[in-house]
């Protein structure tokens, strides 16, 4: 995954996360594992090709099935799950030629809900940069311009943080994309004058001396740290409550980019580093105020029913 594919080590140990857990349960259903024994205690070092050839199909439904009821995995996570079994089977038969028979060939993807990204809307957006750009302490400038990048270029917060000082040129951000994969992001002027006015006030003398991002001790800053900060900003301002995240700012730039940037879908595929434009299209939910002006727009929409006393 790694070498060949170029996944990033945060995906591949997301697949082994899922792979752990999946040959956890095929040792606990075929009674492979004293009965009192925690879940989490359960080894798979001892996973070989004898038990992996002796799973079914079945099994892994009810794997599946397990993750629901005992684990409480939603549809989402459950498809990336039979993301990773899939492609482990598809390894073993197709690659690697250890096993005649594909068991899940058939296996079929939970159905995943399409619901409308959750996202501020400008009002919100404006308070929550105006709340930033006051509030007190060292860092402020730090935290302001992180905020002012999510919300106007919709990167990622891996992205993000690793943002390093030698990827910005003049108005051209580089960011490093999952799959490791490099694009070029134009920064706005209100990016420009955030990263400029948060760089004066940056610390040289450092552990990180490339990292644009650092936290107290001089380190490049967590994603961890980069999350409690947003968090911190939408309960200043009221936003806590109402399951917004780091994540939702970049649906967010992707909304505003599109309602009011009347941006084109497949130039903001580009702008947020999507694979394919079917996972944009998520981003391009139309509004209320859209739905109402586009009822406005109808040729009939000005014609009333006549008074009678006119008949």
């Amino acid at each position: 995954m790694e070498t060949i594919k170029g996944r990033s080590p945060r995906t591949v140990e997301g697949y082994y996360i899922d792979l752990r857990t999946f040959f956890r349960y095929i040792k606990r259903a075929k009674n492979l594992v004293p009965p009192s024994l925690s879940f989490e205690e359960i080894s798979i070092r001892d996973v070989d090709m004898a038990l992996i050839s002796t799973i079914t199909l079945s099994d892994v439904y009810e794997f599946l099935h397990f993750t629901a009821s005992d684990r409480s995995n939603n549809s989402a996570t459950r498809a990336r799950k039979v993301s990773s079994i899939r492609g482990f089977f598809n390894y073993l038969t197709v690659k690697a030629h250890l096993l005649d028979e594909n068991p899940v060939r058939e296996l079929e993807v939970p159905s995943l809900k399409k619901s409308i990204p959750k996202y501020l809307t400008l009002e919100n957006s404006i308070e929550l940069l105006a709340s930033a750009e006051t509030e007190d302490g060292d860092y402020k400038e730090r935290d302001y311009c992180m905020i002012t990048l999510f919300l106007n270029c919709g990167m990622r917060l891996s992205e993000l943080v690793g943002i390093n000082l030698t990827d910005i040129r003049n108005n051209q951000l580089r960011l490093l994309g999952k799959g490791n994969k490099e694009r070029i992001v134009y920064l706005n002027d209100a990016c420009i004058a955030s990263i400029e006015a948060y760089k004066k006030l940056r610390p040289n003398d450092v552990t990180d001396k490339n990292a644009l991002f650092l936290s107290r001790n001089g380190k490049r800053i967590s994603r961890r740290r980069v999350q409690q900060i947003v968090e911190n900003q939408l309960k200043a301002v009221g936003l806590d409550h109402k399951g917004y995240s780091v994540h939702k700012l970049r649906h967010t730039a992707a909304t505003l980019m599109y309602q009011y940037g009347h941006v084109d879908i497949r130039m903001l595929k580009e702008i947020l580093g999507h694979a394919n434009l079917g996972t944009t299209e998520i981003y391009t939910h139309i509004s209320n105020e859209q739905l109402e002006a586009a009822a406005q727009k109808s040729p009939l929409a000005k014609i009333k029913p006549r008074n009678k006393k006119d008949d």
